[in-house]
C-alpha cells in the first residue's frame, strides 16, 4: 500500500567518535555500511554535541533543544523529559505516523515512551530506576536470566574481552532482530517513523570474538600526543582530574582495546545491512529517508584522555551521515558539508525531509535550510568540572572556568589538536573574538565567572585522587531483581 509521505529511519549509536569510518579516512576502521550510505547520501563533518554526555544529548536528538533549552548540561538521571518541548516521536505521530523505537533512549522513567507508540528497551543495566528492560527480559527467556554483565567488564572503563554469552544474544544482534521485526509488523496503511538506537560501542567493551578476530593482526593507529598534553602539572583541572580517573593504557593494552572498540563499530555497521535488506524486501527502502549518527565521542587515550564530557573533537565531534528518498535531490549524493551542525538540528532535518511542520521555539535548524551558524556553542558540566567551547569555520577557544584556562586550536591547519596556540600573540585578535562569542553565550551559574566583560572564572581545587572502588560503575548479577535505588545518583565517573 502506498501513502504520499516517506518512511524515516533514524539510527543513532553511542560513544563512536566522528573518525571512526571509512569514509573519514579512518587507517584500520571497517564500515563499509556506512561509507555506502555516504556515498548515496551527505556526510555532515562538522557535527556535535553541544554537551558530549548521554542523558543531554539524547535530549537535544529528541527535542530539537539546546541544553539550555532542554534544561540539562550535565547527567541528571531523574530528570524527566521536558513537557514544554513536542519530542520528535511525537511530531511525527501528530501527522499521521506510526512510530516506534528499539534500543536506549536514557529517559526517566525509563519506560517513558517520550511520545513513541511503543519502545523496546535495552538501557544498559539500569533496573534500579524502574523498567521492566526488554533486553533484559530476553536474556532471562533464553535461558541466561540476570547475566548480562557477568563478563565482568565494566560499563565506564576500558578493559575488555569478547563476548561470553552466545552471539545471537549479544545487545547490538538482539536490537537489529527487534528493529527489523518492528518494520515488518508495521501497519501498511501508514508511514513509519522507527529509531534504533544501539548501546555500543559505549563500554562495557565486549565485542563479538568473530569480530575481535578480524582486527587481532591489523595495526592499530596510536594515540595523540601534543606538547600541551605532556605535562601532566601543566593541565587545567578538569583535564588532570580525568588523567587521574582514567590512567593511559600501556601501548600494547591500548593497541587491543581499540581493536575491541573497532570490533564493536563493525559489529553495528553489518548489523545496519540487515535492517536495510528488511527494508528493500519490504518494499519501502526507496521510499526511506535515512540518518546515522552518534550521542558523542570518546578520547581513546588521545592526548591522554578518555571517555566523553569534553570538547576535544574526539568527545565532541559525532557521525552525521542523512539519506534522501531515491531520487531525492533534496541532500546531495556523496556531498561532504562542512557546516558548523549540532544534535538538535536531528529533529527539524528529518521533520523537513518528511514534508512535516517543524515546531516553532526550537534551536535546532534544519539541513535543508539556507540558514549557517556563525559560532557553535558547546558546554558540559557545572561548576569546578565545567568546560565551554565556542567555534567557528576555523578555530576552536576551549575555557576550563576552575583556573580560568583557555586553549585554542586551528581546526584547519591542526584537526587533531595538537597544538595550543591561545599564547600566540599573532592571534590575539581571534582569541578576543571567540571570548566575546562565548561570553554572550554563558546564562544561569556561569555568569558568576564573568565580571564585566572578562571571563575570570573559578579558583581550581587542588588535585585530588578519586576512591574509584566501585570500577565506574560497575554491574554484578542481575538477578534476583536490582533493588530500587535513588535515580537521582549518577554513577560511572570522576
Amino acid at each position: 500500500m502506498s501513502f504520499n509521505k516517506p518512511n524515516v529511519l533514524f539510527i543513532s549509536v553511542d560513544q563512536w567518535p566522528a573518525q571512526l569510518l571509512g569514509c573519514a579516512g579512518h587507517s584500520a576502521i571497517e564500515t563499509p555500511t556506512l561509507d555506502r550510505l555516504a556515498e548515496v547520501g551527505t556526510r555532515f563533518t562538522n557535527c556535535y554535541a553541544e554537551t558530549p554526555i548521554c542523558i543531554p544529548s539524547r535530549r537535544s536528538m529528541m527535542t530539537g533543544a539546546s541544553s539550555r533549552l532542554h534544561g540539562d548540561r550535565e547527567f541528571q538521571p531523574d530528570l524527566p523529559m521536558p513537557r514544554h518541548l513536542p519530542t520528535l516521536a511525537q511530531c511525527f505521530r501528530d501527522q499521521g505516523y506510526q512510530a516506534y523505537a528499539v534500543g536506549k533512549l536514557h529517559v526517566y522513567p525509563p519506560r517513558d515512551r517520550i511520545g513513541f507508540d511503543d519502545v523496546w528497551l535495552s538501557e544498559e543495566g539500569r533496573g534500579q530506576l524502574g523498567g521492566p528492560d526488554d533486553y533484559e527480559m530476553f536474556l532471562a527467556d533464553e535461558g541466561f536470566v540476570g547475566q548480562q554483565f557477568l563478563h565482568g567488564m565494566s560499563n565506564n572503563e576500558y578493559e575488555w574481552r569478547s563476548w561470553h554469552l552466545p552471539e545471537h544474544t549479544h545487545v547490538t544482534s538482539w536490537t537489529t532482530r527487534t528493529a527489523a521485526r518492528m518494520i515488518k509488523r508495521r501497519d501498511p496503511t501508514r508511514p513509519g517513523f522507527w529509531h534504533v538506537s544501539y548501546t555500543p560501542p559505549h563500554p562495557p567493551i565486549v565485542p563479538l570474538a568473530s569480530y575481535m578476530e578480524r582486527y587481532t593482526r591489523r595495526e592499530m593507529p596510536s594515540p595523540l600526543v601534543s606538547d600541551w598534553s605532556r605535562d601532566i602539572e601543566q593541565l587545567p583541572y578538569v583535564l588532570r582530574a580525568v588523567r587521574e580517573y582514567w590512567r593511559s593504557l600501556p601501548p600494547i593494552q591500548h593497541a587491543d582495546m581499540l581493536r575491541a572498540f573497532l570490533a564493536l563499530c563493525t559489529h553495528i555497521d553489518h548489523q545496519i545491512r540487515i535492517l536495510i535488506g528488511t527494508l528493500r524486501e519490504e518494499g519501502l527502502l526507496d521510499n526511506t529517508v535515512l540518518c546515522f549518527t552518534g550521542d558523542h565521542g570518546d578520547m581513546l587515550g588521545d592526548h591522554g584522555l578518555y571517555a566523553k564530557r569534553l570538547m576535544y573533537e574526539g568527545s565532541a565531534k559525532v557521525p552525521m551521515i542523512m539519506v534522501d528518498v531515491r531520487h531525492g535531490t533534496r541532500l546531495e549524493a556523496g556531498g561532504v558539508d562542512q557546516r558548523l551542525m549540532g544534535l538538535q538540528d536531528i529533529m527539524p532535518s528529518l521533520l523537513e525531509l518528511a514534508g512535516l511542520p517543524v515546531p516553532e521555539g526550537l534551536d535546532g535548524i534544519s539541513v535543508l535550510s539556507e540558514q549557517r551558524r556563525n559560532i557553535f556553542y558547546g558546554e558540559s558540566l557545572t561548576g569546578v568540572r565545567a568546560s565551554r567551547m565556542v567555534r567557528d569555520a576555523r578555530y576552536k577557544l576551549i575555557w576550563y572556568p576552575a583556573g580560568n584556562h583557555f586553549q585554542l586550536f586551528d581546526l584547519e591547519e591542526d584537526p587533531q589538536e595538537t597544538i595550543d596556540l591561545v599564547s600566540d600573540t599573532r592571534l590575539e585578535p581571534v582569541v578576543a573574538r571567540l571570548k566575546d562569542a562565548l561570553r554572550e553565550r554563558l546564562y544561569g551559574s556561569d555568569l558568576e565567572w564573568v565580571e564585566g566583560d572578562c571571563l575570570v572564572g573559578v579558583e581550581a581545587l587542588a588535585p585530588e585522587r578519586h576512591d574509584n572502588r566501585q570500577l565506574s560503575g560497575q554491574r554484578g548479577l542481575h538477578y534476583p531483581e536490582l533493588p530500587k535505588a535513588d535515580p537521582s545518583v549518577a554513577v560511572g565517573s570522576w
